[in-house]
């Protein structure tokens, strides 16, 4: 009776690991450590750099731990003139996206995380909610005169001071000195390399639209594909070497950051789609644009894509680095299907190499 228990048990026991995720990791590429962006609604800044980091190796330099903060400091500048210059009919929030980051290097450069964390002394926790209210209180009140000074823009920049810390004009860096545009120029990226890509079906595919959604206040263009082709990029990109920065929707019921899993399920009505593979939908460009015009997909969160896994059933994900601490059980990665990527993808930046030649031929790159 005991022997007969104990093979119960141990059927048992097999039975429920072979339900369970089970991933190999097929590419894997190098990229820095995992970081929090906490109590704020940076994740495009802490994805797109964690990309810039990633490009950084992939271009055979030392790994460096750039500023988040820096780059989020001068969009909230550039975020407060768009909201005044366009009279209060603009977004002034948190959010921003990829090309926001590439813009900010472009415009003032960058500096290293132990220049400026955007952290006062004494703090551990970044936490924009009431700056943020701070910042568009005072511009909705500046909006209320009938005309500009040119006092605004200084004490816009002196609640930042007091929030997130004053930015250096020069710092020194591993011996030597920079101001932040030089420490930019010296990292050797170029701003210009780099292509926003999306897939909707109400504008022509192989031209450039600026995508609508509402944190794109800078009205950034993204280059159109039809689906499989913006997925074949992605692919091509994580096989040959270079990462890829992800904006998209993570509100669905099969995402979870602390499972580490994104799939979605072809029965809507499934309890747990993450106690072992589920079949999962198969995404037309119909159903896609069907979500997005709906809202069922929107504009929610930013991360970084550095490799592809295969589950024990031979499905395909996207291994995925948040923002959101160490969390899961693959210490804030998680595995991303390619049906949730078909469905949920708002768009992707990468560097032009990335794209295969017959694809980037008709974009004219």
């Amino acid at each position: 009776m005991k022997k007969q228990l104990l093979l119960l048990a141990i059927i048992c026991f097999v039975s429920q690991l072979s339900a369970q995720y089970h991933f190999d990791t097929k590419e894997n590429l190098e990229c820095t450590a995992i970081k929090n962006q906490q109590r704020t609604g940076t994740c495009w800044s802490f994805s797109t750099v964690s990309f810039l980091e990633a490009e950084l190796l992939r271009m055979g330099k030392e790994e460096y731990d750039l500023s988040e903060m820096f780059i989020v400091r001068n969009i909230y500048k550039d975020k407060a003139r768009n909201y005044v210059l366009r009279q209060g009919k603009a977004n002034f929030s948190q959010g921003s996206l990829n090309h926001d980051v590439i813009r900010a290097l472009k415009m003032g450069g960058i500096v290293p995380e132990s220049v400026y964390s955007g952290k006062l002394p004494g703090e551990d926790m970044h936490d924009h909610s009431e700056m943020e209210r701070a910042l568009k209180g005072m511009l909705d009140g500046i909006l209320k005169g009938k005309k500009l000074s040119n006092k605004w823009q200084g004490a816009f920049e002196s609640v930042m001071d007091n929030y997130i810390g004053e930015v250096p004009e020069q710092f020194t860096y591993k011996g030597k000195s920079y101001t932040p545009t030089s420490f930019a120029k010296e990292l050797g990226i170029n701003p210009d390399d780099y292509v926003t890509l999306t897939s909707f079906t109400h504008h022509p595919f192989y031209e450039s639209f600026i995508l609508e959604i509402p944190d794109n206040y800078s009205n950034g263009s993204y280059y159109n594909l039809p689906l499989d082709e913006l997925q074949a990029i992605v692919d091509y990109a994580l096989k040959n070497g270079y990462t890829v920065a992800w904006d998209g929707d993570v509100g669905e019921k099969g995402f979870s950051a602390g499972k580490g899993i994104a799939v979605m399920p072809a029965d809507s009505k499934i309890e747990d789609p993450f106690a072992k593979p589920v079949k999962e939908m198969k995404v037309t460009a119909d159903l896609r644009q069907a979500s997005f015009e709906s809202y069922a997909t929107t504009d929610d969160h930013l991360m970084h894509l550095t490799g592809i896994s295969k589950d024990q059933n031979g499905t395909k994900y996207y291994v995925t680095k948040n923002s959101w601490g160490e969390i899961s059980p693959y210490k804030g990665f998680l595995h991303m299907s390619e049906s949730y990527f078909r469905m949920k993808t708002v768009g992707v930046m990468v560097h032009k190499s990335a794209i295969p030649q017959d694809i980037a031929a008709k974009l004219s790159l």
